[in-house]
């Protein structure tokens, strides 16, 4: 919290001195309450960051056209807040005028726009709206499909998203088959000891004991674990996480 609190006094000032330098619709200045209303997130002030994200939009409203990108980006960074706080379908409204705005000032293989599908999914998921939430993830794939090469990392979390949607509907084959597609990926685009890896092979050893395979399931759990005592000190949440699974597994036997 010490570390929050000196950049918190350091944007604060950034700020003042902005307010004095520049016009009061100058872009700087929003940028400046965009920074702050990050940290403020960071920190879980979601009222004080919607505030400052507030204010961050208003200036980029009188200073930028109607369609610039930087507004997108502001309503993507209120989305994140609301989402954070749990409210989904205000999350979802400032996803949604986000992604109208990307469509009109961007290519429409450009990677932000399977950001916003992405986003859009994540809160559909959460919502319990499957078939919505796959249908925006594949929408996310399609583009991505187009902007970049094939083993891309960004391929390894929409398929992993995508098996996420079908684990949380109990569509465990299809899960099984998108969480090993993401994890090829993976194995290609990243090193041998990534953290993300682990994930992988978690999420895989989750499903597996989900259908009654023990047996495969404790076999990536353990591949997980392996990995992550290469990559992360032992205090870390996920490794904790591994280990609390493979130990609820093995409770089954």
């Amino acid at each position: 919290m010490g570390e929050y609190s000196k950049a918190l006094s350091s944007y604060e000032k950034s700020l003042a001195i902005r307010k004095i330098a520049l016009p009061s619709n100058h872009p700087n200045l929003a940028t400046s309450y965009n920074n702050i209303a990050l940290l403020y997130d960071n920190m879980g002030e979601y009222s004080k960051a919607l505030s400052s994200l507030e204010r961050s939009l208003e200036i980029f409203k009188t200073a930028l056209p109607p369609n610039h990108p930087l507004l997108a980006t502001s309503y993507n960074n209120i989305d994140v807040v609301y989402y954070n706080m749990g409210e989904y379908s205000k999350a979802l409204s400032s996803y949604e005028k986000s992604l109208e705005i990307r469509k009109i000032a961007l290519l429409p293989n450009h990677p932000l726009l399977a950001t916003s599908y992405n986003n859009i999914a994540s809160v559909y998921d959460d919502m319990g709206e499957y078939s919505k939430a796959l249908s925006s993830l594949e929408r996310s794939l399609e583009i991505r499909k187009m902007a970049l090469p094939p083993n891309h990392p960004d391929f390894a979390q929409s398929y992993n998203n995508i098996a996420m949607v079908y684990d949380n509907m109990g569509e465990y084959s299809k899960a099984l088959s998108s969480y090993e597609r993401s994890l090829e990926i993976s194995k290609i685009a990243l090193p041998l000891n990534h953290p993300d890896l682990a994930t992988s092979y978690n999420n895989i050893g989750m499903v597996y004991s989900h259908m009654g395979e023990y047996s495969k399931a404790l076999s990536s759990l353990d591949r997980s674990l392996e990995i992550l005592r290469k990559s992360l000190p032992s205090t870390r949440p996920h490794l904790v996480l591994v280990k609390r699974n493979i130990e609820n597994l093995r409770n089954r036997f």
